[in-house]
């Protein structure tokens, strides 16, 4: 059986599809010894060898999908150019590479899965499957109902607009306010730009919930394994 080499990596549980391609044009990647460029390259796991960073690399058979109550501190990658802990330090006893669904800012806390599947991982980070990201924000000010209905319509960020969201508020705090927002989309500190472009800056951010998945009786910086029922449910 035939993969393409992007879907390949993702299988074996390098990273997520869309990361695999930035690995494979930045020249990480090699196939029986030759570095190889080209996206669309197909690779024969019985005959070919595929190697990132010089290490032998096979698609992994054992699924692993995990929901991290992710603290504040922690980025949401292997490594970074700063040495800041990864929240793939927080993962113990698991043998297989893993890698996040996405991301979550260094400062901001909550729900974040961890998986070594990359079709998993393209399918809830792809705007077009709908898969809903539900955060608790709180803001400077109280966002007025004119400033609320702009920002579920969708705002201009770096130049794109972004999907229809949803915004309410939860609570006053002297002169802040507690929101929800809902969004479909995982671009680039969304929420806290949305937030911004509507007047409000964030102060503290949470994800509280991946689709109908929340961190409830989840402490932070703990982690658990799906069950079968719920990544099904992520996935339909």
């Amino acid at each position: 059986m035939e993969y393409r080499l992007q879907k390949f990596l993702a299988e074996a549980g390098v990273a997520s599809r869309r990361k695999a391609e930035e690995l494979i044009l930045s020249g990480q990647v090699k196939v029986n010894g030759k570095t190889v460029t080209e996206l669309g390259t197909k690779v024969n796991p019985e005959r070919d060898k595929v190697y990132f960073k010089d290490e032998l690399i096979k698609i992994k058979k054992k699924k692993i999908y995990l929901l991290l109550n992710k603290p504040a501190g922690y980025i949401s990658a292997a490594k970074d150019q700063f040495d800041n802990p990864s929240v793939l330090h927080l993962v113990e006893n698991i043998k297989e590479r893993l890698f996040p669904v996405g991301r979550l800012d260094k400062d901001t806390t909550g729900a974040l899965l961890l998986t070594n599947d990359g079709d998993f991982s393209y399918h809830l980070t792809h705007p077009k499957h709908e898969v809903s990201k539900t955060y608790l924000a709180e803001v400077v000010g109280r966002p007025t109902d004119e400033e609320m209905r702009l920002f579920m319509k969708g705002v201009y960020i770096d130049g794109k607009k972004t999907y229809p969201a949803k915004i309410r508020i939860v609570k006053e705090i002297k002169k802040n306010s507690i929101v929800e927002i809902v969004i479909h989309e995982g671009r680039n500190r969304q929420v806290k730009k949305m937030c911004e472009e509507i007047g409000h800056k964030v102060v503290s951010l949470q994800r509280v919930a991946i689709g109908n998945l929340t961190i409830d009786g989840l402490k932070e910086g703990s982690w658990r394994h799906l069950t079968p029922k719920e990544v099904e449910r992520l996935m339909r």
